[in-house]
């Protein structure tokens, strides 16, 4: 196997060990000094580095959406670079709560049950054979729509304030 089929196959796991994998599994993949550049929305658990902080991404994750999955599609690498184009899928079973930039809850989208399927591409940088940071393009716009959350009903915008209530208050609890 060459260096970059290795550097494939470890950033193509990462990505789809997400929904799935455990700690361990994570920790085969990640680098001490992983970033994850999209962790600005997430809990501040998942702001650090390393493999805590993506093993706080992907419990975040699971908490919101059952059956998660990343399918690979199309994998391009060049240098320390791979670029996965995926189908994320799964369904929506718990609150899905977003952060703002100082880490405090700003949305929390109720629970619809629904199931969903969106493109991601995303971007991984490794170092020593392990990922060390990523970035991801997401149709979240898409899976709102089929989330019901884009348009929204009045039902669903109280519900969906319901939800922030109580993750604030969690949130609250946590720290």
């Amino acid at each position: 196997m060459t260096q970059t089929s290795d550097a494939v196959n470890v950033a193509v796991r990462a990505v789809t060990i997400m929904g799935t994998g455990t700690r361990a599994d994570i920790e085969a993949v990640t680098h001490q000094d992983m970033v994850n550049r999209e962790a600005i929305d997430e809990p501040p658990a998942c702001r650090g580095t390393g493999p805590d902080a993506v093993w706080a991404t992907a419990l975040w994750l699971r908490s919101a959406f059952a059956d998660l999955h990343h399918e690979p599609h199309e994998v391009v690498a060049e240098g320390d670079l791979v670029v996965i184009h995926t189908t994320m899928s799964g369904r929506h079973t718990g609150p899905f709560v977003v952060y703002d930039e100082n880490a405090s809850v700003k949305h929390a989208f109720a629970p619809t049950g629904r199931t969903f399927a969106v493109t991601q591409t995303h971007w991984v940088r490794m170092r020593d054979g392990l990922c060390i940071e990523h970035w991801a393009n997401r149709d979240d716009m898409g899976m709102g729509e089929q989330l019901g959350w884009v348009p929204p009903t009045p039902r669903y915008l109280l519900k969906c304030l319901r939800a922030k209530r109580e993750a604030v208050r969690a949130d609250k609890v946590a720290r």
